[in-house]
């Protein structure tokens, strides 16, 4: 079994968690409705990507009935 031979300081620990940070999340607004989304990800809100649409959102259940 691996046993460490020195302790480590809390100095060394810590400077190696350095990196573990979250990091925000980046996002842009939608050319096509001004929503803001991920880059390179399709738009939630209008389907679109790329310039052109690549889904349409089905209507809400409650919504086919009043139609």
């Amino acid at each position: 079994m691996a046993v460490p031979k020195r302790k480590t300081s809390k100095s060394v620990r810590n400077m190696r968690r350095a990196h573990h940070a979250l990091k925000a999340v980046q996002t842009w607004e939608c050319p096509n409705c001004g929503e803001m989304r991920r880059p390179h990800h399709i738009c939630r809100h209008c389907g679109f990507y790329d310039g052109r649409q690549v889904y349409t959102q089905k209507p809400a259940a409650g919504e086919q009935d009043q139609a």
